[in-house]
């Protein structure tokens, strides 16, 4: 399926706001994390630049100029992500940031309401227990929320990242950036999984975001 425009994208995130699944939707679209690396996301590798160096948000919390993911880690064998030059360092739009710090506050809220039963892996998305989320859990209530949306329920989440290639590459992002940004081995391969999607281009990454969504 093609991916959406920015007004469906913007759709998207106002449907999915206070789910459980607005930040895993938001950080996806925005940043472009496969799905099983964001459901592979831990709070360690969610960081703030803080004299000089990164610093887990768990320690520096969310008031910072600059903001990361570690895309070190994907929901595969083994824990590693799809191929090595996979494993990189995103820079967050102000969005993205926004959707983790208010994800963060509830799922503390989750941690109190549930005791003794929290299972804490450190694990971003988690369920009400602090238990992982599982690729069928998130194509459930990811459905729920295209519905809301009016886009249908044919869509899967990984859309979200179609979606992010298409936006960059319509905004002019050239295929080298979008290449890095999006964790691929060489721009032929982004060329030949996106290839309905990307146009000749300008500039890169987070900032763009900002201009569409800020």
């Amino acid at each position: 399926m093609l991916p959406w425009p920015a007004c469906g994208a913007v759709a998207l995130m106002a449907a999915a706001t206070g789910t459980r699944l607005e930040a895993f939707i938001v950080l996806s679209l925005l940043s472009g994390l496969r799905t099983e690396e964001a459901r592979a996301l831990c709070w360690d590798h969610v960081v703030a630049w803080v004299d000089g160096q990164w610093r887990p948000v768990s320690e520096a919390e969310f008031d910072h100029e600059q903001l990361a993911v570690f895309v070190w880690r994907a929901d595969r064998a083994g824990g590693d992500t799809k191929t090595p030059r996979s494993r990189r360092t995103l820079a967050l739009p102000r969005k993205c940031a926004e959707a983790l710090r208010e994800h963060r506050e509830r799922q503390a809220e989750d941690r109190l309401a549930a005791g003794p039963l929290w299972k804490d892996h450190g694990l971003v998305f988690v369920s009400a227990v602090g238990t992982p989320m599982d690729d069928h859990n998130v194509r459930r209530q990811f459905r729920v929320i295209t519905e809301a949306a009016g886009l249908g329920k044919a869509w899967v989440p990984r859309e979200l990242r179609h979606t992010f290639v298409s936006l960059l590459s319509a905004h002019g992002v050239p295929v080298e950036a979008i290449a890095l940004l999006a964790g691929h081995n060489q721009t032929a391969t982004t060329e030949l999984v996106y290839r309905h999607h990307i146009v000749p281009a300008l500039t890169r990454g987070a900032e763009v975001m900002d201009e569409i969504f800020g």
